[in-house]
């Protein structure tokens, strides 16, 4: 199959041997699951349960709201004991609404009717499955799964992609579920073909895991549809847009979405949380995580129930060798900085990296240079210098003009920016703003439509009154006009 390269690209070191070569270890249920409402794009979910209710695993305890949302199911079974705010997975370390769960150990299923053969099911109500059982994008953007599935109903969907890249550093999770569960990816693989009513699935897998191509080629190789295609190992490779150039030569263009060129893509891990959707009618309460970074003592991937506290994994894992100069859920090159380590596990983390100084190698920054090293790895093929000096400047539609709202925070351009300069931050930075100033402005729009509204509706109120009163004058008037009824003479009266 013919492969295209896509624009700039960088190879950071793998770290991936301490987990990579591990099999999956099921974690032991915590004393408490922290399950945050709030695990996927789109608005939060809301609790359907209180207090001091006893839940099974699977139980629904906040339903999705809106198009774009997903519910939150039980980890495990056991007693809901509070609803509070506790700090939410971001580095903001603000807090979000949390379900705090106990379990009883016992760890039973509800009642579910396991569908014997999906392929007979209507398109439609596998995508409606799915999204009742809170399945998100499982890379990490989280976006809810029925959603891009049901785009198969509206777009005419030629390719899906499987993506099984997994090009940022440390992170194995991927590789070690393709590696050990590759007869139940294929099957989600081919129950999404079924729902998206695409004629064809790529299963493309960086060629540096040649053990899970192995397996999945085993898996796949029955249906004549599904084709595991190895690709380059070059960073942004698991970026959507990157990964659908390379499989196909096609570019999403700027504001579209890959659907509107006919090219759906899912994560390896969502192709796995599909099949247990809709093979086993199981919610998603659980994901594959990677532990790892230098200050890990022992490094592995975990099966851990959605809700379980990172400091909970890392104890599991030996604690660490010596103290963390930094804490990321993701990879080092796209993941998030965690405020500390009392912070859960959601349905978009990858994984948990514990860095040691040796490992962020913090540096001075210094002036821009213009030596173009930035321009020349943008995968995007901006311009990271021309965005950073306008953002430092304030000067935000100029950056937007530029391309700023293209760019994907990959992270290539600092990592090869011999100034050090943290370019990434100042596009998140500017990229905040604008969002603050389009959030401000819709809501003055909003404003002066209310206020609107409100001065037309009293003025149809005021005209209705006019009207009334009007209607009641000319009653009087009619009445004043009428002349009374003639009186009978008293003579005439007695006669009668």
């Amino acid at each position: 199959m013919k492969l295209f390269r896509f624009r700039g690209g960088v190879h950071p070191e793998g770290h991936k041997q301490a987990t990579g070569t591990r099999p999956i270890e099921v974690f032991p249920l915590p004393q408490r699951l922290y399950i945050p409402v709030q695990q996927h794009a789109g608005a939060p979910a809301e609790p359907t349960v209180k207090p001091g209710h006893h839940v099974l695993k699977g139980r629904l305890l906040a339903h999705g709201q809106g198009t774009i949302s997903a519910p939150v199911h039980a980890p495990t079974s056991g007693t809901i004991v509070d609803i509070v705010d506790h700090t939410a997975p971001h580095p903001s370390g603000l807090p979000v609404r949390t379900l705090i769960l106990e379990p009883d150990g016992k760890d039973e299923w509800m009642q579910t009717e396991p569908v014997i053969n999906p392929f007979e099911l209507d398109p439609d109500e596998i995508a409606v499955r799915v999204g009742a059982s809170g399945v998100v994008g499982m890379g990490g953007a989280a976006f809810p799964s029925a959603v891009k599935l049901q785009q198969g109903k509206t777009k005419s969907i030629k390719t899906l992609i499987i993506n099984g890249g997994e090009c940022e550093p440390y992170l194995t999770c991927d590789d070690r579920l393709m590696q050990e569960r590759a007869q139940e990816i294929i099957d989600g693989v081919r129950i999404m073909l079924h729902a998206t009513r695409a004629p064809r699935a790529l299963i493309a897998i960086e060629d540096n895991k040649p053990d899970a191509i192995f397996s999945m080629r085993q898996a796949a190789n029955l249906f004549e549809n599904l084709t595991v295609v190895p690709v380059p190992s070059l960073y942004p490779m698991g970026s959507d847009r990157q990964m659908i150039h390379t499989l196909t030569g096609l570019e999403v263009p700027s504001g579209r979405r890959s659907a509107d060129i006919g090219v759906l893509m899912h994560n390896v891990g969502t192709a796995y949380a599909v099949h247990n959707a809709i093979r086993k009618s199981r919610p998603l309460v659980s994901r594959i995580v990677t532990v790892g970074g230098g200050a890990v003592r022992e490094p592995r991937n975990l099966e851990v129930p959605i809700g379980t506290l990172m400091k909970d994994l890392f104890e599991y894992c030996g604690g660490f060798s010596e103290t963390p100069q930094r804490i990321l859920m993701g990879g080092p090159m796209m993941g998030q900085v965690m405020p500390n380590t009392d912070v859960p596990i959601i349905k978009g983390t990858s994984g948990i990296i514990a860095l040691t100084r040796k490992e962020i190698t913090q540096q001075q920054t210094m002036p821009c240079i213009r030596c173009g090293s930035c321009a020349q790895v943008c995968p995007c093929g901006l311009l990271p210098m021309e965005l950073a000096a306008r953002s430092n400047k304030g000067q935000f539609d100029n950056a937007v003009d530029y391309g700023l709202l293209d760019c994907i925070s990959c992270g290539s351009c600092s990592y090869v920016c011999p100034s050090h300069i943290p370019l990434v931050q100042y596009f998140e930075y500017a990229k905040g703003v604008i969002a603050s100033q389009r959030r401000d402005k819709q809501k003055a729009t909003e404003t002066r439509e209310l206020a609107l509204q409100r001065t037309q509706r009293m003025q149809r109120e005021a005209e209705a009154k006019a009207r009334a009163a009007e209607a009641r004058k000319a009653q009087r008037q009619a009445q004043q006009q009428t002349p009374p009824p003639a009186k009978t003479p008293a003579s005439e009266e007695i006669s009668a």
